[in-house]
C-alpha cells in the first residue's frame, strides 16, 4: 500500500472512530488528544499511525470498520506498515 492510500485509510478510520459513541472516548483517552488535536493534527502521518494503533487494538473494530467502508481485513495493518514507524514493530 502506498504511504498516500494510508492517509486516505487513516483518515476513514479517525472518522469510523469518531462516529462511535462507544469507541471515541477510549480514543481520545488513550492518545491524550482533544478535538482541537484531532483538527490540528489528522493531517499528520505521525497522528494517522497512532489512529491505526488504536484501531488495530480490537479485531472487532478492525472488522466493523472494515466492513463498514468496502476494505479487506488486512487493509488497515498494511496503512499502519506504509506510515511512519510501521516497519519498526517487534513482537517478542
Amino acid at each position: 500500500m502506498s504511504p498516500e492510500a494510508a492517509q486516505v485509510l487513516a483518515l476513514q478510520a479517525l472518522g469510523w472512530i469518531a462516529a462511535q459513541d462507544d469507541i471515541f472516548p477510549a480514543f481520545l483517552t488513550a492518545t491524550g488528544a482533544g478535538l482541537d488535536d484531532l483538527r490540528a493534527r489528522a493531517a499528520e502521518p505521525e497522528f494517522q499511525s497512532a489512529v491505526l494503533d488504536f484501531l488495530l487494538q480490537d479485531d472487532r473494530w478492525v472488522v466493523a470498520f472494515c466492513d463498514s467502508h468496502g476494505h479487506p481485513y488486512t487493509a488497515p495493518q498494511a496503512a499502519r506498515i506504509a506510515l511512519p514507524g510501521g516497519a519498526d514493530t517487534y513482537w517478542t
